[in-house]
Parts: C-alpha cells; sequence; structure tokens
C-alpha cells in the first residue's frame, strides 16, 4: 500500500465540501482525475471512503476514521515544509557568533546591525572571549563563526580562518608618555621602564605584549597582573599603569591617552574563523556575507577604526 500525500488532500477536499466537482475546483484538478485518485486510494486502503446517500456525498465508517488521521499527517506536512522553508529562507534559524573584546564592542555592533535588520527573527547568540577560548569553542561546535587573531605560529589545522583586517596595537595611559617623540610615538624599548597593566593568562594580547618587550631585550614590569579587556582599561583608567591594547579598544575611551608605536610597532591579523569539516548553515553564510560586505563599505567610506586597514 502507498498511500500518497496529494491523495489525502483530495479525500479531505471532498469530505470537507461533500462534493466531487467543488472538490476538484479547490485542489486545482479535473473532476474526473479526482475521483481516479480518491478510487485508487480507497483501493489501496482496501474500503470505500465515500457513499451517496439520497444525491449526497457522505462519509462511510472507514471515511469517518480516516478523516482526522489525514488532517493531522497534512498538518504536520504542512508544518514541517514551513519550518524548513523559513530556515532555508532565513525567516528563522540560529548563528552563534564569537568575538575578542576589542572587535565585540567596535566591530561586531555594527555587522549584528546589519543582519538584524536583514533577517529579524533569525537568533543571535555572541560569546565574548580571548582568541584561545573562541578557537576551542569553535571546534568543540559551540560556535558557527568567529572573529579571532590570528596567531603567529597559524591557526588550528580543523579551522578554516580568512584574514580580513590588520590593526595595530597602541600604548593606553592615563598621562603623556614622557619618551614619546614630536611625532607623539614612543618606542617598545620605551616601555621598559612604565608599570605596565598586563592581561590574564590565555589573552592572545598578554602573550603579544610579552613577545613584543622580550623581542625588544627585555621582561616587563608589572603593574596588575590578569584581566580582561573591560578591567585592564579600567586600571589604567585608576592609573595603574600602561598598557598594550588595539586602538579599537579605546576609541570611546575618554579617560584614556592613546599613543602610538613607532614602527614596525605591533599589528595583529584579524580573521574569520569557522570549523573546516561542518558546512556552514544559511544564517551562519549570510552573517559571513554582511561582516565582509560591511568591511568594504567601511573601507570605502573611510569608517574603520583607528588603527585598522583592511586586507586585501
Amino acid at each position: 500500500m502507498q498511500v500518497q500525500l496529494h491523495q489525502l488532500r483530495y479525500f479531505v477536499a471532498v469530505a470537507e465540501v461533500r462534493h466531487f466537482t467543488q472538490a476538484a475546483d479547490l485542489v486545482g484538478i479535473t473532476q474526473p482525475s479526482l475521483s481516479k485518485q480518491i478510487h485508487a486510494l480507497e483501493a489501496d486502503l482496501g474500503a470505500p471512503l465515500f457513499e451517496r446517500v439520497r444525491g449526497n456525498i457522505a462519509l462511510t465508517a472507514a471515511g469517518e476514521v480516516l478523516l482526522p488521521l489525514a488532517k493531522r499527517i497534512l498538518a504536520d506536512v504542512d508544518t514541517a515544509t514551513r519550518e524548513v522553508q523559513e530556515l532555508v529562507g532565513l525567516r528563522r534559524g540560529r548563528v552563534r557568533l564569537g568575538a575578542t573584546p576589542s572587535l565585540a564592542t567596535s566591530l561586531a555592533p555594527q555587522v549584528l546591525r546589519r543582519f538584524r535588520d536583514a533577517h529579524p527573527t533569525v537568533d543571535l547568540r555572541v560569546e565574548e572571549g580571548g582568541s584561545q577560548d573562541l578557537v576551542r569553542d569553535l571546534l568543540r561546535g559551540d560556535l558557527d563563526l568567529a572573529l579571532i587573531i590570528m596567531p603567529s605560529a597559524g591557526t588550528d589545522p580543523g579551522l578554516r580562518a580568512d584574514p580580513i583586517l590588520r590593526e595595530s596595537l597602541v600604548v593606553a595611559s592615563v598621562d603623556p608618555l614622557p619618551a614619546a617623540s614630536e611625532d607623539g610615538e614612543v618606542r617598545i624599548t620605551d616601555l621598559r621602564e612604565l608599570p605596565l597593566v598586563m592581561f590574564r593568562e590565555g589573552y592572545d594580547l598578554r602573550d603579544a605584549t610579552l613577545q613584543a618587550c622580550r623581542e625588544a631585550g627585555f621582561e616587563p614590569t608589572l603593574s596588575v597582573d590578569g584581566g580582561e579587556m573591560d578591567a585592564v582599561l579600567s586600571f589604567v583608567e585608576a592609573g595603574l599603569g600602561v598598557a598594550l591594547v588595539p586602538g579599537i579598544a579605546v576609541a570611546r575611551r575618554a579617560g584614556i591617552r592613546v599613543t602610538r608605536l613607532a614602527r614596525p610597532g605591533v599589528r595583529r591579523t584579524i580573521a574569520v574563523a569557522r570549523r573546516r569539516d561542518v558546512v556552514p548553515t544559511h544564517a551562519g553564510r549570510e552573517l559571513r556575507r554582511i561582516l565582509l560586505e560591511y568591511v568594504h563599505d567601511a573601507t570605502v567610506g573611510n569608517e574603520l577604526p583607528p588603527g585598522v586597514e583592511p586586507l586585501p
């Protein structure tokens, strides 16, 4: 027995209007075709579904049993079809984005605003953390996309990371730095005598700062050791020391002075990453597209944050 969905639709139409010709018009086929399909359904089920009583169409006992079941089946199919179409059409769905703290407060809000305007019913979830934490979450399947800092040793082979921007680190302080040149720049070696506020273990900015200082031939003096972006900037604002931070992280901190690093400075590459072995969801692909579109538009409009430049 192979009952077809269209046969059930035809059966329900006849049962509701109690007229073969009207039911055929309702479902958009000819009356002979509808009658043929009803007969085929009765043959498959082994029982008549309709009978004529004084010229009217009535349901048989088998038809009475089948009607609520057929309506339920058709309703379930319609629901499943609608939900799949909504997912494909980005009327529903979910996308999980990770971002480093500086990018979560600068780049991500603008991108997510564009995505929300275009797809208001998609569930957006954002996780803020250091690049190492975000890479771990990507590999575990807890994130769809992440804005990470490319490590100098390269990313995990399980990830696909596409570089999109390059950012420069600056020195954040409360007071002017005495070693600053006429151009308003300092060298890494000028930080030798200054107390540094340091990020926590596992934070990519901690590794970048320590590497830059060690390549310049010294170990930095730490005034406070451990903290995330907001905490580190608050410690700087409190006058506890200086910190190497992305320029975009202090763009809106009125109480912090920014001093550029002299060339070659310390620069980092921002990438959008995902798991290599997982096919992106439609929502994930759309978020990535909007991200790249925003970077392009911000570049053309000269609206990228200070110290950030696009990569080809």
